[in-house]
């Protein structure tokens, strides 16, 4: 009963941690002006090709959040296709961008996506070494033979960064992190919520 309670308090745990995505640093220019809700903003997320379906989703789940706070946003994919900047310079794809009225450019890069393995051990550890020999003893045999438990997370790591397209001045650069998603969606809302919360609390976008 004993280890099933430990193995039980252990999955619950994981549980709670479980399906978290969270901001772990952000930084605003001192000279950034709140973002104007009349100026269009263009959302382009940049994954590794074998996740397309996931750049669609962060695009379009940001451009959402923006949408819903009463800005001009767009998603990148849906405007000009998976393709449309591969082959250009940077003075082409910016008058490409400018010439669809696009005024500041909010970039979401997957910086890394890894697997964790974790080690959970059925046994809790206490300082049996206080109560003598056999207490001592006893309790290190049982944890070589007590079965632990290995799980496998997934980690994603995100750099969202906010530039305006006149100046190229860098407004906003956001890092986040997204532990074990349930799905690439559900992760994907997530991030947009968070960092959208992030900027309004940082005062580049209004609060109601």
């Amino acid at each position: 009963m004993k280890k099933l309670g430990l193995i039980l308090s252990g999955l619950v745990i994981m549980a709670m941690a479980a399906c978290s995505t969270k901001v772990t640093s952000s930084w605003r220019a001192n000279n950034a002006q709140q973002l104007q809700r009349d100026k269009k903003i263009m959302v382009m997320a940049l994954v590794p090709d074998k996740d397309r379906a996931l750049r669609s989703q962060m695009e379009n789940f940001t451009v959402s959040e923006f949408r819903r706070k009463g800005y001009n946003a767009v998603s990148a994919l849906q405007e000009f296709g998976p393709d449309q900047f591969i082959k250009m310079g940077e003075k082409q794809a910016i008058r490409k961008l400018q010439g669809s009225d696009v005024s500041q450019v909010l970039t979401i890069v997957m910086l890394d996506k890894g697997r964790e393995r974790t080690y959970t051990p059925g046994y809790a550890y206490s300082p049996y070494g206080y109560w003598g020999f056999w207490p001592y003893y006893s309790r290190w045999y049982n944890s070589y033979y007590s079965p632990g438990y290995i799980t496998y997370n997934t980690k994603y790591q995100w750099e969202g960064n906010l530039y305006d397209l006149q100046s190229g001045q860098l407004l906003y650069s956001v890092q986040s992190q997204s532990f074990d998603p349930p799905s690439t969606e559900r992760m994907a809302v997530l991030y947009a919520q968070q960092v959208i919360k992030d900027m309004a609390k940082r005062n580049l976008l209004a609060r109601n």
